[in-house]
């Protein structure tokens, strides 16, 4: 029998008890007491756990001699999955360049109006901010490999320089002649100090806190901080950075006063959304992937928004570790899934000792 072994069934059952149509293709159900077998979504009435079993493949499920549900008809492809399918490949096409908004949809066979609205709830943004944001990304990637400014304009995907030059103002708000020479446009200060969750690291800029790691060592720290700040000339901060490095410790151990810290967040439009959302989550609570994506305005963005906490770089002031899984176990987290549960446990015990 085609069970599902390698995925978790409490995973598998908490997407049927909440009809989770993001994990429709993932896996089908079907109920013994019925011969039927359904996709996560389907909106018939939900069967008692002990007759459901799991398949990763309808096949495997008509194989054991289940038939497939009239409903949700689980052996076709879902209309989510069919936009998901879309997105992805109109993804694709903006990463290699600009493409218009109508070549995109006639692709997908959909009205212009309607793809753009499907393709901002999968992936939070529009298709024209997320052509931007991989521009942007692949104009960090070429001017670290050359020094010539037009090399890494026309590598990164940009029609004319004057382009470039407009997209990285905005986005560093230094010349990139200045980042493709090594950064010396920015001075990066690395400070370390012993906490109770290991040794914590913050990188300073001009703007404020642009890192905050937990590590074991101070040296591990170091190098995170310095793979970050490639194109940056690293310094260690001494005396005059000991008042800042304290409210940096205070904001890991009181995350109340995390909001007090100047950050200077780097990111792409979507994670900027997701990384604000999460600073809104109350001190001793945690929301799931899906409901971050609800916040944003993105419901099917779940996964994206998974990446988005794994992209973090400030860690508690930005507190991704209180975003779980949707059964309200804890997912991978950068710095240890141990940290993640220590610093989910002392904040609900600040929580519960509050007046």
């Amino acid at each position: 029998m085609a069970t599902l072994e390698k995925v978790d069934v409490e995973r598998a059952w908490a997407a049927v008890c909440a009809r989770d149509r993001n994990e429709d293709g993932a896996f089908v159900f079907a109920v013994r007491t019925t011969g039927v077998y359904c996709r996560p979504s389907c909106p018939a009435r939900q069967p008692l756990r002990k007759n459901v079993e799991y398949f990763a493949l309808s096949k495997d499920a008509e194989a054991a001699g289940y038939r497939p549900c009239k409903r949700c008809r689980p052996n076709d492809m879902s209309t989510h999955q069919r936009d998901a399918l879309s997105v992805e490949a109109a993804c694709r096409r903006l990463e290699r360049g600009p493409v218009a908004l109508d070549a995109l949809a006639s692709d997908a066979g959909l009205s212009a109006h309607h793809f753009h609205r499907i393709f901002k709830a999968h992936t939070g943004l529009t298709p024209k901010a997320y052509g931007e944001a991989h521009r942007g990304q692949k104009m960090v990637k070429a001017l670290g490999e050359t020094q010539r400014v037009a090399d890494a304009a026309f590598a990164a995907g940009f029609e004319n320089l004057s382009r470039f030059y407009d997209a990285a103002a905005r986005r560093f708000g230094v010349r990139p002649s200045t980042l493709a020479s090594g950064g010396l446009g920015e001075i990066i200060i690395a400070c370390s100090a012993s906490a109770p969750l290991g040794v914590v690291t913050a990188a300073f800029s001009r703007r404020g806190v642009a890192a905050i790691v937990l590590t074991e060592t101070a040296e591990e720290g170091r190098e995170h901080i310095a793979q970050r700040f490639g194109e940056a000339i690293l310094l260690d901060g001494g005396a005059d950075f000991e008042t800042m490095m304290a409210c940096v410790l205070d904001a890991v151990a009181e995350p109340e006063r995390a909001a007090e810290l100047p950050l200077d967040i780097r990111g792409t439009a979507f994670e900027e959304r997701v990384w604000a959302a999460l600073r809104k989550i109350p001190v001793g609570s945690t929301l799931t992937y899906a409901q971050v994506a609800e916040a944003i305005g993105a419901p099917t963005a779940h996964r994206a928004v998974a990446r988005a906490c794994g992209a973090n770089k400030i860690a508690v002031a930005i507190p991704c570790h209180r975003v779980v899984r949707a059964d309200g176990s804890l997912a991978g987290y950068r710095w240890g899934v141990e940290r993640k549960a220590a610093l989910i446990k002392a904040e609900a015990e600040r929580g519960s000792d509050a007046p």
